[in-house]
């Protein structure tokens, strides 16, 4: 139900004795690594998921599917709810953390979470959001504003302190995407991913200024190539010529629309199978939705010149050239947050494969980068080949979670919970609602409660459980249990107002709580769906109806809102509103055709 929506479960696993699996011979990341994502709603999404699938042999149970509509922007209660909840449910039913290094999105998935804008805003890219589940599964926090620091980024040192990429050290996941303008765009990027060749040449333009900080990571990647014995076969351009109609690229990097001297957007490359390509842009990753032949890129000051709100560069123009990685941004991510060329070609052609070239040169995540291509992807020998147990170091014994996932978890849990008994408990109950299983959670949770009757999380949990299962009046006692602990509970406060609001009839009652969670909530949206629907359900429609209008823009792809919008508008006689509403809620939620409230509105709308 809409109404619980605040309550978030954590995850946090106890550190105990692991059985390893058992070693295979040595070998790079394999198909068993990737989690892929696939959006049902897209036929595009579909076509190239199971284009990729056969490819690259990926079993059918590591293909998580999505159902959303195919936009670039996506608001973050719908990223939550449809993007990452499925997500994660899939890594805790596959037990899979340890063994799932890459998740891989399909076009169709969207490119945009939306936000605030700056340094200090919450938009970023649903890719580099996601980098962080690994982390956030853990129970360790991860900031909703800004930036944070990737911690599998390479920074200063040299390549040759890079390490290939598992859980041991990170607690990320690396994700890339399969996109570009079209289907068989991607399909030819899924095709030269998966035969790269250790050839070619690296085209590094840069743009003609010295002032610049990028200039000098292209000339930083000159020098490391060169020190790497690649010095033949680097292009280095320090003028305003622009690099173009060259053939034999494997690399090429340069400031695409942000110099002044590239006014074309494509230029005539001949990019070799397993091709990097990227630029200095701002906004390249804004949308893989083809512009018309006719558009060239510009400058801000020319209105003519915008496309998808910009008059920037765009980086499926490089997928459609041939490249089979390349890296851009869904919004402003300043210089020092973009992909680092004087990390990125070297990794590469030290043997790391495409998506840990792309993140090791990747400062930031939960920001605004956006990786291309097949993350397997490794045309150069590589260097530090993996076995199974390096990346999979089997399961914990006491929990029946992955070793290193649980090591994090239970540190992070021993942080509030030093009890490691009580501290066990919370994390079998966790990973069991992560699973779905409501059993094992539930069981879990009284035997917690029972002896920490104060954990005010735990009854939050058990109670939302004991609603999900019809035992009302079990849920209501643990909310009120919540509430003698912290009064200001907001979770507790709006789930119990509802609770005795709908399924006790007590909507005066529970008034005052909806109120509370209300002022406690922060302009929570479901809370102020539970405070707009109280008001209807006591009489005052003129308190509701803004409530859960703004609640409805809040959360657009909730039913249950639209549900009770409609209702609302019904008994105000906005009849045509609430036609309009009563389709949308059924349109994003079937199960509403037969619900109580919509039965009752159709009867009435009929007799108007």
């Amino acid at each position: 139900m809409s109404k619980h929506a605040m309550l978030a479960i954590s995850v946090v696993i106890s550190c105990c004795a692991a059985t390893l699996l058992s070693t295979a011979p040595a070998r790079a990341q394999a198909p068993e690594n990737v989690l892929l994502v696939v959006n049902d709603s897209n036929p595009d999404s579909v076509r190239i998921g199971e284009y990729y699938a056969k490819k690259r042999a990926v079993a059918r149970d590591d293909v998580v599917h999505l159902k959303l509509e195919a936009k670039d922007e996506i608001s973050r209660a719908d990223f939550n709810s449809l993007v990452q909840a499925p997500i994660v449910k899939a890594l805790a039913q596959r037990n899979a953390w340890d063994r799932i290094l890459y998740i891989v999105l399909t076009k169709g998935v969207p490119l945009r979470v939306a936000g605030t804008s700056g340094r200090g805003g919450t938009v970023a890219s649903v890719d580099s959001e996601l980098s962080l589940l690994y982390r956030q599964a853990t129970g360790a926090t991860t900031p909703l504003v800004g930036q944070v620091s990737n911690p599998y980024f390479l920074g200063d040192a040299p390549v040759g302190q890079a390490k290939a990429f598992t859980h041991a050290d990170h607690d990320i996941f690396l994700v890339t995407r399969l996109d570009g303008f079209t289907v068989q765009d991607v399909l030819g990027l899924i095709d030269r991913g998966s035969a790269p060749v250790a050839a070619g040449r690296f085209l590094l333009d840069e743009k003609a200024s010295w002032q610049d900080k990028g200039n000098e990571w292209l000339q930083g990647a000159a020098e490391r190539l060169k020190a790497g014995g690649f010095g033949d076969r680097v292009t280095l351009e320090t003028s305003s010529r622009v690099l173009a109609d060259e053939t034999d690229v494997i690399g090429y990097y340069s400031w695409g629309s942000n110099d002044p001297a590239i006014t074309r957007r494509h230029f005539g490359l001949k990019f070799l199978p397993g091709a990097l390509a990227a630029t200095f842009v701002s906004t390249d990753a804004r949308t893989f939705t083809e512009p018309p032949a006719t558009w060239k890129i510009g400058s801000w000051n020319d209105r003519n010149s915008f496309y998808a709100g910009s008059p920037q560069s765009l980086a499926g123009d490089l997928v459609r050239e041939g490249a089979t990685g390349t890296a851009g941004h869904v919004a402003e991510p300043y210089l020092d947050g973009t992909v680092r060329p004087d990390i990125l070609f070297p990794a590469y052609a030290a043997g790391f494969d495409l998506a840990e070239a792309f993140y090791l040169a990747t400062p930031y995540l939960s920001w605004q980068t956006v990786i291309v291509g097949d993350p397997l992807c490794t045309p150069f020998p590589r260097k530090q080949a993996l076995g199974r147990a390096d990346i999979d170091k089997g399961v914990d014994t006491e929990t029946g979670l992955p070793a290193l996932f649980s090591r994090r978890a239970m540190r992070a849990a021993a942080e509030t919970m030093p009890d490691t008994a009580l501290a066990t408990l919370k994390v079998k109950a966790e990973s069991a609602v992560r699973r779905d299983d409501r059993a094992g959670a539930r069981e879990a949770y009284e035997q917690l409660t029972a002896r920490d009757p104060k954990n005010v999380e735990a009854q939050i949990a058990l109670a939302s459980l004991y609603e999900t299962a019809g035992e009302y009046d079990k849920a209501i006692e643990r909310y009120r249990a919540a509430l003698a602990v912290q009064p200001a509970n907001a979770i507790a406060l709006n789930n119990l107002a509802y609770s005795l609001a709908v399924r006790r009839n007590q909507a005066r009652d529970a008034l005052p709580l909806a109120e509370r969670a209300y002022a406690a909530s922060g302009g929570n949206p479901s809370v102020m769906d539970t405070l707009g629907w109280i008001y209807h359900l006591t009489g005052d429609d003129a308190k509701a109806a803004p409530l859960l209008a703004q609640a409805a823009r809040l959360l657009p792809s909730n039913g249950e809102v639209r549900l009770h919008l409609a209702v609302v508008y019904g008994a105000g006689g906005m009849v045509a509103q609430a036609i309009s509403e009563l389709a949308k809620a059924i349109e994003l939620d079937p199960a509403l055709e037969k619900h109580a409230e919509a039965v009752a509105l159709r009867a009435r709308l009929k007799g108007k």
